[in-house]
């Protein structure tokens, strides 16, 4: 394989490892695995549930623009139906899968992340405090020495400040 075969793959498979690509993959496979879920339970709970306060489900609600408003086989005959019903169907079904993905999904994550974040965080500070101390120690070994031989000490007569 030639090197520029090579980088054409290389550059594609960091395309793929990328976190927004996996990020999006994974939205798409979640969502399509929830729509009939969710359409299931707003056809099969929540229309009949607002059909209870009504006198039909909630794809039936509708308004007429134009009298006299006829529909045969779920299309207009005569005037201009406004079909209110079946939007707000949608509406409600939108809902539900934002909130079934941000519960699910979303939240998790983002507490997941912030809990990485916070160890990373945690680990980088006792890093930096381990190397104060070494430093502190290697200046204490450097004057003990320096106090065994007699001299002055850093920046004394005979030797030049560190």
């Amino acid at each position: 394989m030639s090197k520029e075969k090579e980088s054409v793959l290389a550059g594609f498979k960091a395309f793929l490892m990328r976190g927004n690509v996996i990020d999006l993959a994974v939205a798409v496979v979640i969502g399509a695995a929830f729509t009939n879920v969710v359409n299931s339970l707003v056809k099969g709970v929540i229309n009949p549930l607002v059909g209870a306060f009504g006198t039909k489900d909630l794809d039936h609600y509708s308004s007429c623009l134009k009298a006299p408003c006829v529909t045969k086989g779920g299309e207009a005959v005569s005037g201009i139906p406004i079909m209110w019903g079946s939007v707000l169907s949608a509406v409600l079904t939108f809902l539900i899968t934002a909130a079934v993905v941000y519960f699910l999904m979303v939240l998790p994550m983002s507490k997941y992340l912030a809990r990485r974040a916070r160890l990373q965080a945690a680990k980088e500070e006792v890093k930096e405090v381990l190397e104060v101390s070494e430093l502190e120690v290697l200046k204490e070994i450097r004057d003990a020495l320096v106090a065994q031989r007699g001299a002055p000490g850093p920046g004394g007569p005979g030797r030049a400040a560190p």
